[in-house]
């Protein structure tokens, strides 16, 4: 039987897929593990009512296990290892957390219209972090094999490729070869082809932020 997960639809078109990266990572775990799945698609301008009657924090993604929603994608993905072990997807504890202040250093620098509060560096000091990772642990974060700290790392690395190039014209630096292997590696998967919100999307979910 397939599971049930609701994800974001897309902002001004509630047939397609949005640009939550937190749901993004829910369907690629589904996807890596081969797991069938029936998405909803949740339009959280307009949220349905069976919705908010199963879930009414009204947060997005939610995934339905033995008849209970359940939400956070740290949660989920949880859950997920547990119910179907293989493929194993476990990241080694000392890695868990690479790459985890990446998000918010550069929501903090897209956001910013002030270029000499130090958001772009802070940015800058956690990628090269992840260069550094990389170059001694690499291909993915821990080594050969995708693991879940990649699944949760890909769909942010995207919005943060995406928003950066529209808003400020800004891409990862060419000497940063390995993040920039890793970010190829990592939108090239099949799993990553089929969970990914078009850019377009993308920069609409993030234009009121940016310019409020």
């Amino acid at each position: 039987m397939a599971l049930e997960v609701a994800v974001k639809a897309a902002v001004g078109d509630p047939h397609v897929l949005g640009d939550c990266p937190f749901s993004q990572r829910v369907l690629l775990t589904l996807e890596e593990k081969k797991i069938s799945y029936q998405r909803h698609l949740i339009n959280l301008s307009d949220k349905p009512t069976w919705f908010l009657q199963v879930n009414p924090g009204g947060k997005v993604p939610v995934v339905k296990f033995d008849d209970k929603w359940v939400s956070d994608s740290d949660v989920i993905v949880g859950i997920l290892e547990e119910k179907y072990p293989q493929p194993a997807l476990t990241t080694p504890p000392e890695f868990t957390s690479v790459g985890s202040n990446i998000f918010g250093t550069f929501v903090t620098f897209l956001k910013s219209k002030d270029s000499s509060d130090g958001s772009e560096q802070a940015l800058l000091t956690e990628l090269k972090a992840l260069e550094e990772h990389l170059k001694a642990h690499g291909p993915y974060i821990a080594g050969e094999k995708v693991s879940a700290v990649d699944l949760s790392l890909a769909p942010k690395l995207y919005h943060l490729d995406v928003a950066l190039e529209h808003f400020k014209k800004w891409t990862v630096p060419a000497e940063m070869t390995n993040v920039l292997n890793y970010k190829k590696l990592l939108f090239s998967r099949e799993s990553f082809e089929k969970t990914k919100a078009e850019k377009k999307y993308i920069i609409a979910g993030w234009e009121p932020k940016v310019n409020p």
